[in-house]
Order: C-alpha cells, then sequence, then structure tokens
C-alpha cells in the first residue's frame, strides 16, 4: 500500500513518519510513504499558493490550481484499476474511527490533502476528493498531524507491517471495545500483583478474563461504545 501526502511542508511528515513502526514499514517494502510539495505545482512565479478569499473574510485560501496540480502528479501515476481514495483531513470532515482505518487499509493507494490557512477553495475539493475526515473536534494549523495520524493508524493494519499480526486483531477497538489491562515481568511490583489467572496458563479462562475487563473498561471509559457493544450483541444492559 503507498501513501502520498499533499502538503506545503513535506519535510515535517517525512520526519515523523520515517520512524519506529512505519519508518520500518517503508525500509521493508510493505508501505510506501511519499510527500508532494503543493508549492511545487504553483503557477506563480513567486511560489504562491494562497489568496484571499471572495466575499471577504479573515485569512487567506489554498488555491484551486496547485492542489489540484499536486493531485494529478500523483493520480496520473496510478494503473486505471488501483483501489485509491483521496482523503482531506478537516474538523468538518467524518470523525475518524477503526472501521474507517480498517476500509481505508484495503486500498492500493491513500492520499492525504493537507490544508493550511483559511482552507481550500473548494473547487479544488469538489475535484479531487473522496472522504472528508476529521481527528477531533478542534482546529489545528495545518493538515499535516491529522495526516500522519491516519497514516499510523491505517499502516499498521498492512499485512506484514506489524510483527505480530494478532496485535492488530486484539487492540482497542478492533471489536468494538477498549483493550483489557496488560502486564509484564515483575509478577509483583511494589506489592501490585499480576492478576492470578494470566499465570495460570489456561488460555479459556484467560480469554474470559481479558473479555470481562474489556467490558468493564469501555463502560467505565466509554459509555458510549460500551451502549453500542451491548445492543449490538443482544447482550442487555
Amino acid at each position: 500500500m503507498n501513501f502520498h501526502i499533499l502538503t506545503l511542508f513535506p519535510e515535517m511528515v517525512m520526519q515523523g513518519l520515517m520512524t519506529s513502526i512505519t519508518g520500518r514499514a517503508v525500509k521493508q517494502n510493505k508501505i510506501g510513504i511519499e510527500a508532494v510539495n503543493i508549492r511545487d505545482y504553483t503557477q506563480d512565479k513567486h511560489k504562491k499558493v494562497d489568496d484571499y478569499p471572495y466575499g471577504g473574510g479573515a485569512g487567506m485560501l489554498m488555491q484551486a490550481q496547485p492542489v489540484y496540480d499536486a493531485y494529478r502528479s500523483v493520480a496520473d501515476q496510478f494503473p486505471a484499476n488501483a483501489k485509491k481514495r483521496v482523503v482531506y483531513v478537516t474538523p468538518q470532515g467524518t470523525p475518524f474511527t477503526q472501521q474507517m482505518a480498517q476500509d481505508f487499509a484495503r486500498q492500493d493507494d491513500l492520499i492525504l490533502l493537507c490544508g493550511h490557512y483559511e482552507g481550500i477553495d473548494e473547487r479544488a475539493l469538489e475535484s479531487i476528493v473522496t472522504d472528508y475526515v476529521s481527528i477531533g473536534d478542534y482546529v489545528l494549523t495545518g493538515g499535516e498531524l491529522p495526516a500522519m495520524v491516519v497514516i499510523d493508524s491505517v499502516s499498521r493494519l498492512v499485512p506484514g507491517v506489524l510483527n505480530n499480526d494478532e496485535s492488530a486483531q486484539t487492540e482497542s477497538f478492533s471489536d468494538g471495545l477498549l483493550e483489557y489491562p496488560q502486564y509484564t515481568r515483575p509478577a509483583n511490583y511494589k506489592g501490585m500483583e499480576v492478576p492470578e489467572v494470566l499465570l495460570s496458563g489456561h488460555h479459556g479462562n484467560i480469554e474470559k478474563w481479558r473479555h470481562e475487563k474489556s467490558l468493564e473498561r469501555t463502560k467505565k471509559y466509554r459509555p458510549d461504545l460500551y451502549e453500542k457493544y451491548m445492543a449490538e450483541n443482544n447482550n442487555g444492559r
């Protein structure tokens, strides 16, 4: 799978993504990541990519032409049958979820468009964007950090990216619940003991305990998810 980030700050996203799990996955050719500088595609001799919005208002707006041409520089390289999505990260988008990440992970190419200033000319968005995605109800100075969040979340679902594929299947939200508490050595730390069931070696009991703890943790910290899970699984309350 390949990720393409349309941005004004390519160094920012590449420095952040070429480390840890995503960086290792790129080196192992499990995924591809490239940052495309929108400013390289402006027709303005001063490399300007923004202008005042029609109708007035505070701030500047990214122009349609450099955004669209940057997109075409990427999309024109895709095979005709490539599965692709173009994601505009914006506070106005649909909240990003694990289910959305799983959907994106089934694509061949994911293009992420990072806005700046007061946003992007609507004509560019209407021409290229397939998904409007938000990582939260707050405003950032640009789309780079949200784009990195999406890429980090999606990339770990690509086969071979994680050393242990079971990790992605048992993490929080994979089954609609938060993940159960986990422990490692030593078995006793400052008087706090690892739950005895985890030391028993009885896999059935361990799975039952983990499920119960996931339910407890979800009910406590995310009652909205708990109620949805209970309703979908006909467990009542």
